[in-house]
């Protein structure tokens, strides 16, 4: 897939225009994603029932867990594909691939497996009780047991063709299957009255859809592309293994101590009521919008700051980082007031139970404000990415998620009870962003 013009997107095309064309389509699909996400909640809420909502909250964290499979082997060979490219190494390009594809398979079929069969075991280490617990083991069998390979595939498909530059067939195939999502709820919840089984159902139907319209695309485009699906091209050889891990290791940390922080955030929350965690699921599924801003700006241009930095145009690439962060940061800024001052009818939208609205615009408006923080600690955690740092970013994605938010989560309940919780996530997120910049200022102006 690495044609000519495709080349010239990173290497000539002015810097505004390539990070929009490689942004905007990331950032729609991105979008479309956490809307499906939402959509699932809003179709469960529809049923009035709070112990569904619980549940469907409740599996968030074990689900979390295949998108940080995702991020391992997509981000991290994402970021070597795109160097080796850019350094002409199209051989080691397609070793890089199929290690990426094949260890993201695998794993995501091990895990599937285990979590499923230790179920009656996990979901109540999880929180839940005798109301969520059928409905939490429904969830998870289509979407994680079943649904784990071609969730974790059609993620980290899409970050390998981006790197190759294909931003809007990756974008394509991530937005169709998050619409077909969105269509196929209400039919399985509503029409075929599967309830929250059919909310899992429609997820797990939608990522096998987006897996094979990516199988498709690389098997069009085989002849230019490095992606090659035969296991003849796995290989441990190179450091490949220890480039891809290490590189994708602070996303794939992101994701899980965003589990280990969920899983904390719902066991303090459930202890007052399903109500509560209900109104809170349906809040952070909310401000999720806001972080699709973030993560599409930062995944989008995370190829070009790579090919750039590995073919030695630092000036292009520098270029490339202070507009992505200077974008990030206005989005979220905007998303974030939005969230804020509509914070009572976006609750109200999913759920007209008073309690449960009350809780979730409770949460909304703190957990918000956070949002531009988090904008510019993502972007630096991804400049690192990009050009093969391992250990800044992977300690910044530590402290970032579970090394600051969770200490602050027992102080402020321990201060302020149950509604004091939320505010553990904008005073952690305000002292990684602080963090982050003290540490990326002297990496900058060392660039030359």
């Amino acid at each position: 897939m690495q044609t000519r013009d495709k080349t010239e997107l990173f290497e000539t095309m002015p810097v505004p225009r390539a990070i929009i064309s490689l942004v905007i389509p990331t950032i729609i699909s991105q979008i479309i994603v956490v809307v499906y996400n939402i959509a699932d909640t809003f179709f469960i809420s529809k049923m009035n029932d709070p112990n569904q909502v619980a549940a469907a909250t409740l599996c968030m964290p074990p689900f979390l867990i295949l998108s940080a499979l995702a991020n391992l082997f997509g981000i991290g060979g994402a970021s070597l594909i795109a160097r080796c490219l850019g350094s002409g190494k199209r051989e080691k390009g397609t070793a890089v691939a199929a290690f990426s594809m094949w260890s993201a398979g695998v794993l995501a079929l091990i895990y599937g497996v285990v979590f499923f069969s230790l179920r009656s075991v996990i979901f109540p280490l999880l929180g839940s009780d005798s109301f969520t617990y059928g409905f939490c083991c429904d969830y998870a069998l289509w979407t994680i047991a079943v649904g784990g390979i071609p969730t974790v595939l059609s993620a980290c498909f899409s970050h390998m063709v981006r790197a190759e530059g294909y931003a809007k067939e990756a974008s394509f195939g991530i937005a169709m299957g998050g619409l077909l999502n969105i269509f196929l709820d209400p039919v399985f919840i509503f029409v075929f009255k599967l309830g929250v089984k059919g909310a899992a159902m429609a997820t797990m139907l939608s990522n096998l859809a987006a897996t094979v319209y990516f199988i498709i695309l690389i098997i069009k485009h085989r002849e230019v592309s490095v992606i090659r699906f035969s296991p003849k091209h796995y290989s441990t050889a190179d450091g490949i293994p220890k480039e891809v891990v290490l590189v994708g290791l602070p996303s794939f940390l992101i994701m899980m101590m965003s589990v280990v922080s969920n899983i904390t955030l719902n066991k303090l929350v459930v202890s007052y009521s399903n109500k509560a965690i209900a109104g809170m699921g349906i809040a952070k599924k909310t401000d999720m919008f806001a972080f699709a801003f973030t993560n599409g700006m930062a995944q989008g241009v995370l190829p070009l700051i790579a090919y750039n930095y590995a073919s030695k145009d630092l000036d292009r690439m520098k270029k490339a980082a202070r507009l992505a962060f200077l974008y990030s940061f206005c989005l979220a800024a905007v998303c974030s007031i939005g969230l804020f001052t509509g914070a009572v009818p976006i609750i109200r939208a999913f759920i007209n139970e008073a309690e449960t609205v009350a809780y979730g615009q409770h949460f909304l408006r703190i957990i918000c404000v956070t949002i531009p923080c988090t904008s510019i600690t993502m972007m630096i955690i991804t400049m690192f990415q990009a050009i093969g740092q391992k250990t800044r970013p992977m300690f910044l994605s530590l402290l970032r998620k579970g090394c600051l938010d969770i200490p602050f989560m027992f102080l402020m309940r321990a201060l302020m009870g149950m509604n004091g919780i939320p505010y553990a996530a904008p005073i952690a997120d305000t002292l990684a962003m602080l963090i982050s910049v003290i540490v990326f200022i002297p990496f900058w102006k060392k660039i030359r």
